[in-house]
Formats: structure tokens, C-alpha cells, sequence
């Protein structure tokens, strides 16, 4: 399997090699998926179950979910995969569990990526503790939850409400696996794996985990594909007799486009090769996946922000440099046009501080004015005049006076002082001489 890796690999043959999957996979029916009234219980219409592998419901007059039962007979492991609950199927999604007796949840997606919502809340927040799901009498109430780096786990207790009957279900959550994309790594993607294995949620005794991202097929199809190769080399005690492509096209007779993309094909053969090395003895690798994976971090939204970058200079470096302290009036005028006016007034608050920097690559917060907007950009064209006007009046000034402070060039400011200085120089000298 690793030459076979690296053959793809050197060549850049993985699309290649996804698309003779794709074209070998069998396509089977799927009419029941197409019914009028089952429609608007499908999150996507491209992705179906098929007919003969879809789990049915048995309460109410619609046995309808996108849901598939995966069967891996060697490897003696089911998995049921399924779209992630839309808002009026989330009681569906728990009738489901109930149903098929299903100790463990493994979810792959978040509720909502780059903006979009891929799955709904199916489970209660934590402050709210508990969901009540009218449509099929079932309640979820939120036990405990234990938040990692890129993965949370929870305890939830599911009751059938007719009956009274309540059942202890994990959740699993991985929460940093974009979509359409891979896991950070095949060492952090393996250790959530094995912390699902180690719950006993996929073992025999207990009925098929659920496993769903947001359409049931790529993150999910990862997620069942690696597990399943993983557990035959394990029990055929020869890791090399292992196919991947023969493993993906036997559980894409059951549901449609399983592994979504050519980077989570190339990820997989990755993972599966990674634990391998486990499967042949090295258990020490298990603590290394721990460690790699830094799962006892800080989550992404919990991370303290970067540092607020300092503000930037106004004048964006332009500004002529000055001996003198700032916000000093050097020259005062004894008589200043127009001091005081709102029209001044208004260029002052112009020419603030630049506001902060966006953040990198973002775009502007809505009601964010930008640099140019506080310059240029909100002068209107009665307001130019009147600017253009003010200026002219300045310049038209007699010799004796000077114009408002704040209006002067830099270069025309020292000039006057130069001269300044110069004329009172010479009347000292005579003065003091002569």
C-alpha cells in the first residue's frame, strides 16, 4: 500500500485515480428518495440513499430518512451514514438512533461553515439542557461536555417519552475538519478516531454508529473508510493484502459518492498507512497521536485574538519632520479669519487618527468607514467649493496677516520662521551695536 502511495504520489495521479473510482462505483435505485413528500427531507438532491440499503423508520405513516446502513461483513462493523438533520428532521434523526439502537453519534461538520448552515442543532446548548422533540416524542438532555482543541465530546441522555425509557448516547464531534477538505493531520485525525474505538460505540454489541457530516458522503465516507481498513489489517494479520480502492468500491454499493474529493482519497491512504504501524506492533504511536495532535489546546474560538496592530501614521509618512513640540502653535496670528468657524471645525475632525486595521484578508464591518472615506471620499461637491473658496480668501490676505492655523504648508511655515528669526536677529544686533 505505501508503494502503491507513493507511485500516485511522484506522478500527481490522484485525480486520476479518483475519477476510475468514481466510473467503477455502481449506481443503484434510489425512487424513494425522488417521492414528492420525501423531498423536503433531503438536505441536498443530488445525494440519495439507495433504495435497498436505506434505513427505514417505523414510527408514523413516512418511514423516510437520507440515512444508509454501510455493512463491512469481514471486518463484522456497520455504520449508518446520513445527512447532517435539516430543522424538521431532527426528530427523525432521533427516532433513527432510538430505533437502531445506536450507543455513539460521530459528527464531522459544524453547524455552520463559511457562512453557510450545513447541519441543524439537533442537540440541546448548554444552557438550555434539554430538546423536546414533539414530531416523534423523543427528549435530549446535555449530561456533560468535554471540549478539546478540535473535537468535543458529549454525554447525552435520550428518552422515548411514551415509554419513559432513557438510553446514554455519546456524541462525538470534530470540529475543525473543513468541508469538501481533510483533518489537520493523519496523527489528529487517528487519535479521534481511537478515542471513538475505545468508547465501545462500534462494537458489535451495540447497534451501528451514526456517523454524518453534511451531506453523509465525503468527511463521513473518511471517517468509515480508514476505520474499515484499519480493523482488516488487524484481522487478517497482513496489513499488505489491504486495497483501499477495493474497500471504497464495496461500501459505495450501499451509498452514493462516498470520499468526496481526490485530497480526502490521497488523506486516506495516508491515515490507513499511518496505523498500519500500529496495527504491526508499534503502540507507542498512540501517545505520539495524542501528542501531535495538541489536543489539549485552546479551541480555535477560545484563542485570544492577535494584538490590535498600533494606529498608522495620518499622514502616511508625507509629513515634513519639525523641531518643535507637537500641537504647538509657533506663529499666532492677532487676527485670524473665520476662527473658530463650524466649516474649520468640520476639516479638523477630518483629519483625525486613521481608524484601526480590518483584519487580514476581512472585509469591512458593516458601518466601517475606511481612510479615503474620512478624507476625500465624503466631500460633497458644495463642500469642495466651499473649501476651494476658504483657500482662495487665505492667499488674498494682505502681507501684515497670516491665515488660520493648521492651513499652512509645512515649507511656507518654515520659511516665515526662518524670516522670522533672521529679522530678529538683526534688529538685536542693532540695537545692542548701535
Amino acid at each position: 500500500m505505501e508503494a502503491e502511495f507513493w507511485e500516485i504520489d511522484e506522478t500527481g495521479n490522484w485525480n486520476s485515480v479518483y475519477e476510475e473510482i468514481r466510473q467503477q462505483s455502481c449506481e443503484s435505485p434510489c425512487k424513494v428518495a425522488k417521492f414528492p413528500e420525501n423531498k423536503n427531507r433531503n438536505r441536498y438532491r443530488d445525494v440519495s440513499p439507495f433504495d435497498h440499503s436505506r434505513i427505514c423508520l417505523q414510527l408514523g405513516s413516512n418511514d423516510y430518512i437520507n440515512a444508509s446502513l454501510i455493512t463491512a461483513e469481514e471486518a463484522q462493523r456497520k455504520y449508518i451514514l446520513t445527512q447532517g438533520p435539516l430543522p424538521s428532521t431532527c426528530g427523525h434523526f432521533w427516532e433513527m438512533v432510538w430505533e437502531q439502537r445506536t450507543r455513539g453519534v460521530v459528527m464531522l461538520n459544524r453547524v455552520v461553515e463559511k457562512g453557510s448552515i450545513k447541519c441543524a442543532q439537533y442537540w440541546p446548548h448548554k444552557e438550555e439542557k434539554d430538546a423536546i422533540f414533539e414530531d416523534t416524542n423523543f427528549k435530549v438532555t446535555l449530561v456533560s461536555e468535554d471540549i478539546k482543541s478540535y473535537y468535543t465530546v458529549r454525554q447525552l441522555e435520550l428518552e422515548n417519552l411514551s415509554t419513559q425509557e432513557t438510553r446514554e448516547i455519546l456524541h462525538f464531534h470534530y470540529t475543525t475538519w473543513p468541508d469538501f477538505g481533510v483533518p489537520e493531520s493523519p496523527a489528529s485525525f487517528l487519535n479521534f478516531l481511537f478515542k471513538v474505538r475505545e468508547s465501545g460505540c462500534l462494537n458489535s454489541e451495540h447497534g451501528p454508529v451514526v456517523v454524518h457530516c453534511s451531506a453523509g458522503i465525503g468527511r463521513s465516507g473518511t471517517f468509515c473508510l480508514v476505520d474499515t481498513c484499519l480493523l482488516l489489517m488487524s484481522l487478517r494479520k497482513d496489513p499488505s493484502s489491504v486495497r483501499i480502492r477495493d474497500v471504497l468500491l464495496e461500501m459505495r454499493r450501499y451509498r452514493m459518492g462516498l470520499i468526496q474529493t481526490a485530497d480526502q482519497l490521497r488523506f486516506s491512504y495516508l491515515a490507513v498507512i499511518e496505523g498500519a504501524k500500529y496495527i504491526k506492533g508499534d503502540t507507542s504511536l498512540q501517545e505520539s497521536w495524542k501528542e501531535l495532535s495538541k489536543e489539549e489546546d485552546d479551541p480555535p474560538e477560545f484563542t485570544p485574538p492577535p494584538p490590535v496592530p498600533p494606529p498608522r501614521d495620518p499622514h502616511n509618512g508625507r509629513m515634513q519632520p519639525t523641531f518643535f513640540p507637537d500641537n504647538v502653535d509657533v506663529i499666532r496670528c492677532v487676527e485670524i479669519p473665520k476662527q473658530g468657524s463650524s466649516h474649520d471645525t468640520e476639516l479638523r475632525k477630518r483629519n483625525l487618527a486613521a481608524p484601526e486595521r480590518p483584519p487580514e484578508g476581512g472585509d469591512l464591518p458593516h458601518g466601517h468607514v475606511g481612510v479615503q472615506d474620512l478624507t476625500s471620499g465624503t466631500l460633497n461637491k458644495s463642500q469642495h467649493q466651499e473649501a476651494t473658496e476658504e483657500k482662495s480668501e487665505g492667499a488674498e490676505q494682505p502681507k501684515g496677516g497670516c491665515p488660520a492655523p493648521g492651513l499652512w504648508p509645512p515649507l511656507t511655515a518654515h520659511v516665515c520662521l526662518c524670516t522670522a528669526l533672521a529679522l530678529s536677529a538683526y534688529v538685536c544686533y542693532r540695537v545692542y551695536f548701535h
